[in-house]
């Protein structure tokens, strides 16, 4: 993924649900585990061999929400790319991207959980 559109997706990233968001949305720590969370996702899919939505290229909003422990609990797609295949290609890419590094504190609710949502922009694959 290219610099450029990390850091786009790290600010659309920041859509973060839950009290203190906004505060802790400023921290090194959570940025540098937003930034890995969207690379480990983007390398995800590229490493997957499964050719639906291959050739398809374009943006898909996500929703994900992360355990404490870094794990996937739930994700959805929130903004359809228009393409069934691209969405699907999108949700398996998060999916097997999981489990990230355990999130910041800062960024946990009290159920131990936290949600965002983001633009996932996905390229065609050889």
């Amino acid at each position: 993924m290219p610099l450029r559109t990390l850091v786009r997706s790290l600010g659309l990233c920041a859509a973060l649900l839950g009290p203190g968001a906004a505060r802790a949305q400023a921290t090194p720590d959570v940025q540098g585990w937003l930034s890995d969370l969207v690379t480990r996702i983007d390398k995800a899919d590229r490493a997957r061999s499964d050719p639906s939505g291959a050739k398809a290229r374009g943006t898909v909003t996500i929703r994900v929400q992360v355990a404490a422990d870094g794990f996937v609990n739930r994700v959805f797609v929130e903004r359809s790319s228009g393409s069934p295949d691209l969405d699907a290609r999108a949700l398996a890419a998060a999916r097997s991207a999981s489990p990230f590094t355990p999130p910041p504190p800062a960024l946990l609710t009290r159920a131990g959980i936290t949600e965002l949502s983001f633009p996932l922009r996905l390229a065609r694959r050889p």
